[in-house]
């Protein structure tokens, strides 16, 4: 069976999770309030579609194709973005639980997360050059062999960063949120105030 190809619909209230998602490419498509937990969107295309208020958690996501899609105000646990094409991979993150995901060796230059939990998350080898982590909760997430080069956490909170193991040339913090790049020397920073 052919896969199909969907352009400028809008698919409102469906539980994929429950009607199965039917594989192929969706150009300008837009899913409100979906449900896609443990839905399998392996080798499916999406581009330029938006996504509102859906829970994507535990969706596979073998071969699929995100080319500029936004998530906003969405569940996205335990999501391997790793595993999608590499094929213009580009996303924006608003708003959204995007804990335990993985974007291990991904390019994510330029990208911007806002308003976003990405707890736990592997941004192992990942190149974050130029991105914005806008008011984000970052506990736990791993940074390893990362391109952090113009990164901006200014306004980001709860991150571990290692200079030694990672690449911060020109990466942007403030006074408040540097100390997470203090943190392996186990030292107590206190405010004179």
């Amino acid at each position: 069976m052919e896969d199909q190809f969907i352009e400028e619909q809008t698919f409102k209230n469906k539980d994929f999770s429950e009607l199965g998602f039917k594989k192929g490419e969706y150009e300008l498509c837009t899913f409100l309030n979906c449900n896609f937990l443990n839905s399998d969107l392996s080798k499916a295309r999406f581009v330029d579609c938006e996504f509102y208020d859906c829970n994507l958690s535990s969706t596979h996501l073998l071969q699929t194709g995100f080319q500029n899609v936004l998530f906003k105000n969405c569940k996205m646990l335990g999501l391997q973005f790793d595993k999608c094409s590499n094929f213009g991979f580009l996303i924006n993150v608003d708003n959204c639980h995007l804990n335990y995901a993985s974007f291990f060796k991904r390019n994510l230059s330029k990208i911007v997360f806002k308003n976003t939990k990405l707890q736990d998350v592997d941004f192992t080898e990942c190149d974050l050059t130029s991105a914005v982590f806008e008011n984000c909760n970052l506990q736990n997430a791993i940074f390893k062999n990362t391109n952090l080069q113009n990164t901006d956490f200014r306004s980001s909170s709860n991150f571990t960063i290692d200079p030694e193991n990672n690449n911060i040339k020109g990466a942007k913090f403030t006074l408040d949120t540097v100390v997470g790049l203090l943190t392996k020397y186990n030292i107590k920073i206190e405010s004179n105030f």
